[in-house]
This record gives structure tokens, sequence and C-alpha cells, in this order.
């Protein structure tokens, strides 16, 4: 009897406290942002799953990157190792998963006619993802962009080739270039170089969605250069296909060495970059750690080299999160155009004389935007001015 008439007592004080702490405005905890499946996003002839996950908070206008796994890998296999979580939380932008449902491997159909096209298949189930996320979440339309490893990789080339009018930027990780297969078989295409002009290459992008005439997306390309799965000509012939259909050249304008021995090649004015990564195989490049240039974590398919998705949150523009509101500006006064000027100095006085700016260690050249390396008194670039404030790293040096 005193047993329960004291568990009678405990219940009614928990009741009283928990109403008490409501009145006076103690929430209990809210639940943190998780990966969530979505459904109902579109027809989805793809048969595609679609995961999505939005920071606390997001606010609206906020932008996002779509991520693409690779064979044999899942939609939280690449939330939970790719490292692009951490950024995301750390600058403010939704992330959406597609998800391959084609067994036994999982892989995103890059190859079949029935999925590369526009409006139909896999590709159509991606755009929808992208169109149900932009209207759910009050996502920037105009700030969508795409990155994939391998199969992913492959796709995110059929993504900005079919629907270039909704990606602001992609990065093509150890991936393969659009319309390599079909006609070639997929052995063909992944074991080594398939022989195209650029203009070739190009043409079948621009054949993708013909008659479009509005901006095409930037791209970033990763390829380790010791990889057997995809070999790294593949690599080459991304840049071959989308320097052409960027009407760049294909030599780069500026190289410069990052860390885990990868090289950086930048193509006017930062419009594409390609890494090549001394060593590595075959994977998203990943670094654990909890710098500010670390991501990730290491295992089959996420290698611990450089964290690619540092990188390419700074290339996609979303270090700075959401965009604010822009506000009338006055008409500019015409002023004339200064003739190229270069000026050579560590990446701390070019800081310092307004001529780049530094984020997360690292320095980038004012305009351009083009990375410079580390951010440091012993590291010199050689910079060339352009135009009002507008600078570009030239190698070798004016």
């Amino acid at each position: 009897m005193m047993h329960a008439l004291l568990a009678r007592t405990l219940t009614g004080l928990s009741a009283a406290l928990i109403l008490a702490l409501a009145l006076i405005g103690v929430a209990r905890p809210s639940q943190a942002a998780t990966l969530t499946k979505v459904s109902g996003f579109g027809s989805n002839p793809g048969a595609l799953n679609m995961w999505v996950y939005v920071p606390d908070g997001l606010p609206a206008g906020s932008p996002a990157v779509v991520a693409l796994h690779g064979c044999t890998q899942s939609a939280n296999a690449y939330y939970a190792n790719s490292g692009w979580r951490k950024f995301a939380d750390l600058h403010g932008f939704a992330l959406v998963f597609p998800e391959a449902t084609t067994l036994p491997s999982n892989c995103f159909q890059w190859f079949q006619e029935g999925d590369i096209k526009r409006g139909q298949g896999e590709a159509l189930s991606i755009a929808q993802m992208v169109t149900y996320a932009t209207s759910a979440y009050g996502l920037d339309a105009a700030r969508i962009s795409i990155t994939g490893l391998s199969a992913g990789g492959a796709m995110t080339a059929v993504m900005i080739a079919t629907y270039p009018d909704l990606f602001h930027a992609a990065s093509i990780v150890a991936g393969l270039p659009y319309r390599c297969s079909p006609p070639a078989s997929t052995s063909t295409c992944m074991n080594g170089p398939v022989s195209k002009t650029p203009a070739a290459w190009g043409a079948l992008v621009r054949a993708a969605h013909s008659g479009y005439t509005g901006a095409r997306p930037k791209v970033a390309i990763w390829h380790g250069q010791a990889d057997y799965t995809v070999n790294k000509a593949n690599g080459d012939e991304l840049r071959d296909q989308f320097t052409d259909v960027l009407g760049l050249s294909q030599s780069p304008s500026g190289t410069q060495s990052l860390p885990a021995g990868t090289t950086l090649e930048t193509y006017r004015a930062d419009a594409l970059r390609y890494y090549k990564i001394a060593g590595m195989g075959h994977g998203t490049p990943v670094d654990p750690g909890t710098a500010a240039g670390q991501c990730g974590t290491a295992g089959a398919y996420f290698l611990d080299t450089i964290c690619s998705a540092y990188y390419d949150t700074a290339f996609f523009g979303l270090a700075g999160g959401a965009q604010p509101t822009p506000t009338p500006t006055p008409t500019p006064t015409v002023t004339p155009t200064p003739q190229p000027v270069c000026f050579t100095a560590s990446n701390y006085a070019h800081t310092q004389a307004g001529r780049a700016h530094q984020s997360g260690g690292y320095a980038y050249a004012n305009g351009s935007n083009q990375a410079m390396g580390l951010w440091n008194t012993f590291v010199t670039s050689t910079l060339k001015q352009t135009g009002p404030n507008y600078y570009s790293v030239v190698t070798p040096a004016c």
C-alpha cells in the first residue's frame, strides 16, 4: 500500500514539475538534424531513393549540394564519411543524397541510354529531387551544386549535361565524361582513353540539351593518378570535354601544389579546376581531423589524402553561407581599366595589400578567386591585375 501511494505521489510530482518547467519557458531539448529519407518527390522514373540533410535553423534562401555515392555505397555511407556534413553545418547549406537501387552493386546507371537523357530515367529522378528540395526547404535555386564519386561522378557529368539550368557548379570525383558509354563499353571507358577531340566531347554535352543558351556550371575534376578502377585518362577527357563546353583553353592558366601530392590546375578565371593526386587510387579524397581544412573518415573508397569537400565548398562559393538580401547600389563612376600589372610577393603580403583574401588558412586572388596556396609569408605567388580589384594567378611569373 505504501509503495503504491509513493508511486502515485512521485508520478504527480513529475507531471507537476514538467508543467512548471513548461510554464517558465524551459523547453525540452530539440532533436538534432539527421539524414532523413524523403518520399513523394516526383514520378521517380529511375526508382532512386532520396535522402536529405538540413542543418538546424537553416534559413530560407540557403544553397544546397547534391552528393552522389559510388558503386557498392549508400547515401548514408556518403553522408557519414565524405566530409560534406561538416561544411554544411559550418557554412549553412542543405545536402541532398540520391541513392541508387540497382542490384547487386547500387551503381548509378551512367551508361544506360534510358537514364542519361533529359526528361527520363535516373537523370529525371535526380532533377525532381532538386526541384522538390528547392521548394520544400526554401532553397536558393541559383545556388545548387552537385558532386559525385565514380559512378556518381559519371552521373554528375550526366546531370550538368542534361540539366545545366539546375546547377551552379559541379565536382566530378574519379568519374567519366558524358556519353563515353554508350557507345563505348563501360570497360573500355573505365580502362583507358577513348580518343575524341575536345570539340567532339563537348558536342555530346551540348546535344544533351539542344538549344540551351544559358549559363553552364563551372566544374571541378578530382582524379587519383594511381586509379586502376577508373583510369586517370578519364580525368583528362573530362577536362577536354568541359573546357570545350565552357569555351576555355585546354592549357591551364595556373598550376599549384596542394597537400598530399595534389597538383591543382586552374583554367581561366577559375571556371574549371583539375586536381591530380599523386599515388591515390579510386575513391573520394578525405583528410580525417579537426583542423579547418580537414574532413571525412578514411575507409573503403574514402582515401586519406586531402579534404576534397573543403576545396569544393570554396569552389562552389558556399564558404559564406546564405547570401544577404541585395540592396540597391548607386550608378558606378566609369573609370579607365588599368593596363595589366604584375605583383610578386608572399601570399600574406598580397592579402595585406588588398590583392587577395584568405579563408581557412589559404589565400585566394581577389576577383578571380583563384587559389594561391597557404596563407603565410613563405609561399610566394605572382598576381596579374587586369581590372579594378581583379587579379589572376600567373605561372610562371610575368
